[in-house]
């Protein structure tokens, strides 16, 4: 479902955010490019809104987190990622060659998605799984060697 301009300011503003263009650029960002990095998502915004400090993204996209809008995720060796998708206990599958993060959905379908063995006391709503291995694109050029 492609979201609009006022889907975003909805969005913000029910989150209790104020609606402004760096935070509606950083979402339209995410929403082209999950999964992105810091950086990307700066020139994404910039690319929209214009002039933006690298200050003022971090402080939106920690605003966005801080209110559910949009999750951090940090795969081992890869600066932090951020994304919209945040309604369920999805994981990710990370390539060791390039680097593509993609979505992969709960291995059961509820949270946590897994059990362990022993939950030391703690009440779980949540498993963070990365997957790794090579994907199609990397595996492609690879045979073409």
């Amino acid at each position: 479902m492609e979201r609009t301009s006022d889907d975003y300011k909805a969005l913000l503003r029910s989150a209790g955010l104020r609606v402004t263009s760096t935070r509606l650029g950083a979402l339209e960002a995410l929403d082209r490019r999950p999964h992105s990095d810091t950086e990307t998502i700066i020139a994404e915004v910039r690319d929209s809104v214009g002039s933006v400090s690298h200050q003022a993204v971090y402080n939106v996209l920690a605003a966005l987190c801080a209110s559910g809008i949009a999750r951090r995720i940090e795969p081992a060796g890869s600066p932090a990622l951020y994304e919209l998708r945040v309604a369920d206990n999805h994981h990710h599958v990370v390539c060791r060659r390039c680097g593509a993060v993609g979505d992969v959905d709960c291995a059961v379908g509820e949270r946590p998605c897994l059990t362990p063995s022993d939950a030391h006391g703690y009440v779980l709503d949540e498993a963070e799984v990365t997957y790794w291995g090579i994907c199609p694109a990397c595996q492609a050029s690879a045979s073409k060697k």
